[in-house]
């Protein structure tokens, strides 16, 4: 048959098929996703700002930079909010990858404000003593240099400082937005990495202390890849059970509502190893972005060697982006599943509870005793999660406002008590802070007792918001072991406030570094939500009762 026969056949069958037709251009709602991509934009800016402005002006770009895209982005949350997206006119968006709902935007906002609180302490320079002349910040001067070595005295002396954090924390902020509000499993899987990836990196960048911030980083990069593993393993094993990685197909698969099944649908639905296992991995991998026990190995090692503006920010947006993704797994794809994975989070929470308070009480540092008292409070959120009822979801997105807000304050607070060798972290060196500076031990003070939950103040209004919700799902005894673990918790809290008040101070004890105007409006923003959030959270609760609601 001649070559011309030969195109003629493929023309002619093209031309039946038309799968020019077939292809559809793929539709973008670029309004309902701009606060994403307003972040994205501007990391994107900042790495421009690196290559192209001299090394004096680009703090001040970065820093204007990034604050500028933060509220941008929160302004059009509350635009998208405003516009009926978190209630009435909820719905997916980007061809069915991320939904635009009450949760994600809720979640959304939260992760934004907590952000550009921590972008103030990622920019503080008046805390330690000038260096040649220069301000120096929390990061090392020149990243690449060998601790110690005679290029990063080079880079110390000459000046430089490491701008480059502003661009990884918005490529971090990118990846947390993305995260809650995911709509299926690859994009999921995607936001998982690009907003884990500057985390690793910045866990490395201490000025003070880089080979045990080195040290951080590789332990939290290695943990890291172990648990994305896990979960891309689930996440294939799910799409072998439902043939989709659509959130809504999945859930249908599992309820078994789905139409047109095919014979290859038929044969894998009948097997619920292929759910059970791959859910089981996902929700591993989640669990480990939120630090709960038997996954928290890194917590306490990460907090305490990366730099403490970072483990702020780490600390607070990490666990509200993962909650958020653990919520949506559950209650929109894995609904169906309910009396399987129940059983297994109520051992979870008990046990993340129980070892956060019980292990807190053995720490002489502070910033791995807060690290402890994270993993506490994962516990707690866990218990709202479990209610599987719409207050569990209105429940957990106030706990996490009003924990994020509370964390972010403390690790500021930590950051102005100095000695010669930078943060004075041991405990022993807080003692009798209250008489050397009793302001900051005050502020300090108000942050222990919301993360004891005592009564007026933020902690207090979203534990009883969770353990409600909790008893009221039917997880009553899981509510009296949240509130043992509480009792035990307050116990560590107190003792450091007992330590700071009625302690006598050292002659050589720290001092307590005067900060600049950014890090005072960071711990004044986290007191005045702990405060607010305690005595008047009502509000908000509504709030987040309105936003409870998942698009499915």
């Amino acid at each position: 048959m001649s070559a011309t026969a030969v195109h003629s056949l493929w023309t002619t069958a093209a031309t039946a098929a038309d799968p020019i037709a077939k292809i559809d251009a793929p539709k973008i709602e670029y309004g309902q996703l701009s606060p994403v991509l307003i972040v994205l934009g501007a990391a994107i800016i900042g790495i421009l700002v690196e290559a192209f402005v001299p090394r004096r002006s680009r703090y001040y770009a970065q820093m204007f930079v990034s604050a500028v895209a933060l509220i941008a982005a929160f302004a059009a949350i509350v635009a998208l909010a405003a516009g009926g997206y978190g209630t009435t006119k909820a719905g997916i968006a980007a061809m069915g990858a991320v939904a635009v709902d009450g949760p994600a935007l809720f979640l959304q906002g939260t992760i934004l404000l907590t952000s550009l609180v921590g972008l103030f302490t990622f920019a503080e320079r008046r805390l330690d003593p000038e260096q040649h002349g220069n301000r120096v910040d929390s990061f090392a001067a020149q990243a690449a240099a060998v601790p110690g070595s005679e290029s990063e005295q080079k880079a110390v002396k000459a000046g430089f400082t490491t701008t480059e954090v502003f661009p990884l924390l918005l490529f971090a902020v990118a990846g947390m937005l993305v995260f809650p509000a995911a709509n299926d499993l690859l994009t999921l899987f995607v936001a998982l990495e690009v907003f884990s990836l500057p985390l690793y990196l910045l866990c490395a960048l201490a000025r003070r202390k880089r080979l045990m911030s080195q040290e951080a980083a590789v332990k939290y990069f290695l943990l890291g890849a172990f648990a994305s593993a896990f979960t891309l393993f689930g996440i294939a094993l799910l799409y072998g059970y439902a043939g989709s990685m659509s959130y809504g197909t999945i859930a249908q698969v599992v309820d078994g509502t789905v139409q047109n099944v095919t014979p290859a649908l038929a044969d894998t639905m009948g097997n619920d190893a292929l759910l059970l296992v791959g859910s089981a991995l996902i929700v591993m991998g989640l669990l480990f972005k939120v630090g709960a026990v038997p996954f928290h190995m890194w917590t306490p090692d990460v907090y305490q060697g990366a730099p403490t503006p970072v483990t702020g920010f780490m600390a607070a947006a990490t666990k509200v982006a993962a909650f958020g993704a653990l919520l949506r797994l559950l209650y929109v794809v894995l609904p169906g599943l309910r009396w399987d994975w129940r059983p297994v989070m109520w051992g979870v929470a008990i046990v993340t509870m129980l070892a956060g308070a019980i292990v807190a009480i053995t720490q002489t540092d502070i910033k791995r005793l807060l690290a402890y008292s994270s993993i506490a409070h994962a516990g707690f959120i866990l218990a709202g999660v479990i209610a599987t009822t719409p207050e569990g979801i209105s429940s957990v997105l106030f706990y996490l406002a009003a924990y994020s807000f509370v964390t972010i304050g403390a690790f500021a607070v930590v950051t102005l008590v100095r000695d010669a060798g930078g943060e004075a972290t041991h405990l022993s060196k807080w003692a009798g802070l209250g008489r050397r500076s009793p302001l900051v031990a005050a502020v300090f003070a108000v942050f222990l007792l919301a993360f004891a939950g005592i009564p007026l103040t933020s902690g207090f209004s979203g534990k009883f918001a969770v353990f409600k919700a909790a008893a009221e799902g039917g997880a009553a005894p899981l509510v009296v072991i949240g509130v043992i673990s509480s009792a035990i918790a307050a116990f560590f809290y107190i003792r450091v406030i007992v330590l700071m008040f009625f302690s006598e101070p050292r002659p050589e004890g720290p001092t307590v570094a005067v900060p600049s105007p950014l890090t005072m409006t960071a711990i004044a923003v986290g007191v005045a939500v702990t405060v607010v959030l305690g005595v008047a959270p009502q509000y908000f609760l509504d709030l987040a009762g309105q936003a409870g609601v998942f698009v499915r």
